[in-house]
C-alpha cells in the first residue's frame, strides 16, 4: 500500500508539469493519494495526516508555489484532544419525586468531546428551550422568560420558516456562549427522525473518538466546564413524559418549521464523566500565487479546503480505516487543480492563498486560527472560497454556492456561472446549518466575506436523492473510499473551471468584496 502511495506521488509530481496527464486523471490521483489506506483516515495529527500533508506540500511545490509564511509552507496549530471514556463514564436521569432512570452513555446519549473541557460532574435540572434560538430582532427569543440558571437546556433541531436559514445557522453557532453567559451549565440537542444525516447507529460507533478545540483558551468560544450532548431520537420520548407534549408532536413542528413552546422539564441529569486528554499540534498548509498590481497584490483571496478525516474507527462491513475521499480529500484535490490552472494562467491583480487546513472535522478548528492569524498581514485577506464535499455524483447543472446571498460576492458568482451554462441554486436543506459547519465560516467570523461550493441538488431531483443516499451511507463511514461508484471526473473539472473564473473576477476587481446590509453576517465586519 505504501508502494502503491508513492507511485501515485511520482504521478501526481510529474504531473504538475506536464500537460499529458489529463486534468481530471491528476484530479483524481490526487485523491487516490491523500485517501490512501496507508495515511488512515487522516485523523488531525496523526502520522496519516502528516504523509497526507507531505503530499500535499510536494504538489504545491510542483505547481511552483511559494510559502505564504516565516515559517514556510507550514503553519502549526496548537489543539488539546479530549477523549469521552465511556466505560468509566455513568449518567442518569432523576424525576420530581426521586425516581431514576439509567442512560446508556455512548447508546443512549453521546456526549461531545469538542468545543472546550467537559465537567467531571454535572447535575443539574433540565429545561426545554425549544429551537434554542435568541433572535429578538427576528421576532423570535427562545430564551425569553426561562431561568437558566444552573440548569441543563434542551433544544431541538430547526427554526421558525420565515426566519432566513443563515440568521438561524449563524444564531446557532453562539449557542453555547449565550447559553454560558445566561447561566446554563450545558445543553442536550435533539434532531427529528427526519432531519438525521448520519443514521445514530453509526453516530455511536464514531463517538468513542476524540475531540480537540484550540489549546490556546483565548480563541476558544465554548465555556470551560459546559456539558454538550446530543440524545437518541429513539429514545427522546423519555425526556417529555409527564409535561403535556410528546417529542413525536415537537418533532413534527420542527419537521414544518414552525413555532415550539418552551417549558421546564421534570427531570434533573446527573452524570460523571471521566475524560483523558492531551496536548499536540497539527499542521495547516498555505501556499502563496502573488498577484501581478503593485497595490492590489497586497491582499488575498483564499481557495481552501480541509485536510483531516476522522481517522481509524469502529469497523463497518470488517472495514476499519474511514478514508475520506469526498471528504475532504476530493476539496482539495479541487484546490490543488485551480492551483495549477491559475499558475499556468496570466496573472490576477490580486494575490491568491491556498489554504489547505487541519481539524475541520473537531469544528473548523485549523481555518479559525488561521482567520483569526493568518500567515500573511492582517486584514489583507478580502474573500475566501472554500470546497467541502462538492460531490461530482451527478451531471452538473447547478450550483450550491452557500454564502451567495451575503455579500458582493454574489453577483459575480452568478455572472460567471450564466457564463458557463449554470445557474445557481438556493440551499435545499436549510435546517442543516451547513453553512456554518465547514471552514469558510470560521473566515466569515473573522469579517471575510466568502462562499462555499457543491454541486447542486434541486429538491424533488435525481441529484437530490443520491445527495441523501450518499450522506446515509458513505458520509463518514469507510465506505468514502475509492472505490465508490458513481465519482464524475470530468464533472468536477467543470466546476473547478466555474470556480477558477470566479476566482480571477474576484481578484481583478478593483472594489474589495464587501458585506451585504441586509447580512447577519455583517455584524462581523471589521472597520
Amino acid at each position: 500500500m505504501i508502494r502503491a502511495l508513492a507511485s501515485l506521488a511520482l504521478l501526481s509530481l510529474a504531473a504538475a508539469s506536464s500537460p499529458a496527464v489529463p486534468r481530471a486523471d491528476q484530479w483524481w490521483a490526487d485523491i487516490a493519494a491523500i485517501a490512501d489506506d496507508a495515511n488512515e483516515g487522516r485523523e488531525t495529527g496523526s502520522a496519516g495526516y502528516l504523509r497526507a500533508a507531505d503530499y500535499v506540500e510536494g504538489r504545491l511545490r510542483a505547481i511552483g508555489l511559494t510559502p505564504a509564511g516565516d515559517t514556510g509552507f507550514r503553519q502549526d496549530v496548537a489543539l488539546e484532544e479530549q477523549r469521552v471514556d465511556y466505560p468509566a463514564s455513568s449518567a442518569e436521569l432523576i424525576g420530581v419525586k426521586g425516581e431514576v432512570i439509567p442512560l446508556k452513555l455512548g447508546a443512549d446519549m453521546l456526549i461531545s468531546s469538542g468545543g472546550g473541557p467537559r465537567p467531571a460532574m454535572v447535575d443539574a435540572p433540565l429545561v426545554f428551550i425549544g429551537y434554542g434560538l435568541n433572535l429578538p430582532d427576528n421576532g423570535h427569543d427562545d430564551l425569553a422568560r426561562l431561568d437558566l440558571r444552573g440548569k441543563i437546556a434542551v433544544a431541538i433541531a430547526g427554526g421558525p420558516g420565515n426566519i432566513p436559514g443563515p440568521v438561524k445557522a449563524s444564531n446557532r453557532s453562539d449557542r453555547a456562549a449565550f447559553l454560558g453567559k445566561a447561566g446554563a451549565v450545558g445543553l442536550i440537542t435533539l434532531t427529528p427522525p427526519k432531519q438525521i444525516e448520519i443514521p445514530w447507529e453509526r453516530q455511536k460507533l464514531l463517538s468513542p473518538a476524540p475531540g480537540m478545540y484550540l489549546a490556546d483558551g483565548p480563541l476558544r468560544e465554548t465555556p470551560n466546564g459546559f456539558f454538550a450532548a446530543s440524545f437518541d431520537p429513539e429514545q427522546s420520548e423519555r425526556l417529555f413524559a409527564g409535561t403535556g407534549h410528546s417529542f413525536a408532536e415537537l418533532a413534527a413542528a420542527s419537521d414544518q418549521s414552525t413555532r415550539i413552546p418552551t417549558f421546564a422539564l421534570p427531570l434533573r441529569l446527573k452524570a460523571s464523566i471521566v475524560t483523558h486528554r492531551r496536548l499536540l499540534t497539527s499542521p495547516n498548509i498555505v501556499a502563496k500565487l502573488e498577484g501581478s498590481d503593485p497595490v492590489l497584490a497586497r491582499e488575498y483571496v483564499v481557495i481552501s479546503a480541509h485536510l483531516d478525516h476522522v481517522g481509524v474507527g469502529a469497523p463497518i462491513n470488517g472495514d476499519r480505516i474511514y478514508n475520506g475521499a469526498m471528504d475532504d480529500a476530493s476539496g482539495v484535490a479541487t484546490v490543488l487543480d485551480i492551483a495549477a490552472r491559475l499558475k499556468a494562467g496570466q496573472r490576477p491583480k490580486r494575490s491568491f492563498l491556498f489554504a489547505i487546513v487541519t481539524a475541520e472535522e473537531k469544528g473548523l478548528l485549523g481555518s479559525g486560527y488561521f482567520a483569526r492569524r493568518p500567515t500573511v498581514p492582517s486584514g489583507s485577506i478580502v474573500a475566501d472560497l472554500n470546497f467541502d464535499m462538492p460531490l461530482p455524483l451527478w451531471k452538473l447543472e447547478t450550483v450550491l454556492v452557500q454564502g451567495d446571498q451575503e455579500s458582493s460576492l454574489g453577483d459575480p458568482a452568478r455572472t460567471v456561472a450564466a457564463r458557463h451554462g449554470l445557474s445557481l441554486i438556493p440551499d435545499p436543506l436549510p435546517n442543516r446549518n451547513s453553512f456554518i459547519r465547514t471552514d469558510q465560516y470560521a473566515f466569515v467570523r473573522a469579517g471575510i466575506p466568502s462562499l462555499a461550493f457543491k454541486f447542486g441538488f434541486p429538491p424533488g431531483s435525481k441529484a437530490f436523492e443520491i445527495e441523501h443516499e450518499w450522506r446515509a451511507t458513505r458520509y463518514h463511514s469507510p465506505s468514502d473510499d475509492l472505490n465508490q461508484p458513481g465519482v464524475l471526473r470530468d464533472e468536477a473539472i467543470r466546476l473547478d473551471d466555474y470556480v477558477t473564473a470566479l476566482a480571477v473576477e474576484i481578484a481583478n476587481d478593483p472594489a474589495r468584496p464587501s458585506w451585504l446590509p441586509t447580512s447577519v453576517f455583517a455584524r462581523f465586519a471589521k472597520n
